[in-house]
């Protein structure tokens, strides 16, 4: 009996430091994305389970994974941005006009990356000076970005600039496989958004603020800066996701990531971000987007199926976790931590 009972407070204590820790959605998160995967590889063998698939995801989805890892930042301190769709289509247009106007790629690219900047720095202020609800401000933001877009212009521009061909020069990898300079780039952000949040007091920050805005004020934390730097830190990820996306389509336009902003929260809260805040981690969102983008792919090597389909599997996805979040939000209370 009393071995059993040891056993069972083994069980519990582990189980208990997963969903403490909020490790139990992103587990579950990389179990799905593992068990869409090997449905993938078992029906269409040998196509599907290969190592340039997984690669592909990365080229097909950089510009996303790297607005969602903006949108981490931002989802982490409490807040949410609707903007990030408008802004990647506001980084590939400013991409498309100022090279189109001469002017040299890495210019075009620092002030595409300059505007985002500026973006998140004003919606960041004007949502903790002002007391406006990040829904508002944002949305805001969003009607803001997406006009400029059409103010330059109401046309799709190509971009031209070699810089852009060159970045899209495959790059070949051992097992027969290739990537693309835009890849790296993608990991890159993503290990140091990882450092970023789990290695810097600016990341211990914006859990705290997540976490308990009041309690991180009386403990003498920056919470306005922090605030105003997850936006900023969203701002550019979404500008940078708008080069990539540039780079992926060669054009820039004002219809360009229309909804991205809402494959981005999906991504985040699929990859065990509480929305509420305090909780979640970097490469949780990395498994979300993986996880979308498996999914999408799936659904092209099955060929009949719309691509709706895609849509109705991240609703029903979104609801899972949700309904998840919820229940570990209950047992936390219940709990008392």
């Amino acid at each position: 009996m009393t071995a059993l009972t040891f056993m069972g407070k083994r069980g519990m204590t582990a189980f208990t430091f997963v969903s403490r820790r909020g490790y139990l959605p992103v587990l579950v998160t990389l179990g799905l994305l593992v068990a869409v995967f090997v449905v993938g590889s078992i029906l269409y063998y040998p196509d599907f389970g290969t190592g340039q698939v997984v690669v592909n995801l990365f080229i097909d989805n950089g510009f996303l994974l790297v607005t969602a890892v903006g949108m981490t930042f931002v989802i982490l301190s409490g807040g949410i941005d609707l903007s990030v769709g408008a802004v990647v289509a506001l980084g590939a247009m400013l991409c498309a006009w100022l090279t189109g106007m001469g002017w040299p790629a890495w210019l075009a690219i620092v002030t595409a990356i300059a505007a985002g900047a500026l973006l998140g720095f004003i919606q960041g202020y004007v949502i903790h000076e002002f007391e406006i609800q990040p829904f508002i401000a944002t949305l805001a933001g969003m009607f803001l970005a997406r006009g400029l877009c059409f103010v330059i212009s109401i046309e799709q521009i190509p971009i031209k600039d070699p810089f852009f061909d060159w970045v899209q020069t495959p790059i070949a990898v051992p097992g027969d496989m290739f990537i693309k300079p835009t890849v790296i780039l993608v990991l890159v952000i993503v290990a140091i958004a990882y450092w970023m949040l789990h290695y810097t007091r600016f990341g211990r920050n914006v859990y705290a603020v997540g976490g308990s805005a009041q309690s991180a004020l009386l403990m003498g934390l920056p919470l306005g800066r922090t605030r105003i730097l997850t936006y900023v830190v969203s701002g550019v990820c979404s500008a940078i996701a708008g080069v990539l996306f540039g780079v992926y389509t060669l054009s820039g336009s004002g219809l360009h990531a229309v909804g991205m902003e809402l494959d981005a929260i999906a991504a985040v809260v699929i990859g065990g971000t509480l929305l509420t805040g305090g909780y979640g981690y970097v490469l949780g969102t990395l498994l979300g987007v993986m996880l979308l983008g498996t999914i999408k792919t799936l659904l092209n090597f099955q060929g009949t199926l719309s691509s709706w389909w895609t849509r109705i599997a991240i609703g029903v996805l979104l609801f899972v976790f949700i309904v998840l979040q919820r229940a570990l939000g209950t047992r936390r209370r219940s709990a008392g931590v």
